[in-house]
């Protein structure tokens, strides 16, 4: 594994972190997955206050990346296609701001990629319904608790990962084998 500081960061909100952390994890030149909150208020958050929806905050996932092995825009396509970007503040029956759709970049670079590939899905009618992925730019990302990183891999009997998470990493594995660790 790569030192951290050696590596790029994509950070994402797409609902429940428990399900965008086991997604990202699976995926080549993914080093490290950590849920936390973004995008809100108040300095340290924690998850029964995120839960409110009061607090601004977006459950989401930092992505340490080595872009010789990934690169942004695939991040993008796997983040697109394992989530509905076109519900706002909604994933499945997870309600609120804290679910919503939302992509906070630590660049420019990252920013121009993110509206071109949300530009491209949009031109080619990939989704039904129109686009509601908010890009942002990133600000204070706070780690969530430690029983919340490496949900799935630790819970993967508990029926809510079986209903709801399990699905999206069999669509990763079915649509992203080229992507996918070893």
């Amino acid at each position: 594994m790569k030192n951290l500081k050696d590596l790029s960061i994509a950070t994402f909100a797409g609902g429940c972190f428990w399900c965008t952390e086991a997604v990202f994890q699976r995926m080549k030149g993914v080093e490290k997955v950590v849920s936390g909150y973004t995008g809100g208020a108040i300095k340290n958050p924690a998850y029964r206050e995120v839960c409110t929806g009061r607090t601004g905050h977006a459950e989401a996932i930092q992505v340490y990346f080595n872009p010789d092995e990934i690169q942004y825009k695939e991040l993008l396509e796997v983040f697109f296609a394992t989530h509905d970007p076109t519900t706002l503040n909604r994933q499945g029956n997870d309600r609120g701001t804290q679910y919503r759709s939302a992509i906070f970049y630590h660049n420019v670079k990252q920013k121009e990629i993110a509206q071109s590939f949300i530009k491209s899905l949009e031109n080619n009618g990939v989704f039904e319904n129109p686009i509601v992925t908010e890009i942002t730019e990133a600000t204070v990302f706070y780690p969530a608790e430690e029983e919340h990183q490496d949900y799935y891999n630790q819970n993967q009997n508990q029926l809510y990962c079986q209903l709801v998470i399990s699905p999206k990493v069999q669509k990763l594995n079915n649509y992203f084998k080229d992507k996918l660790h070893e």
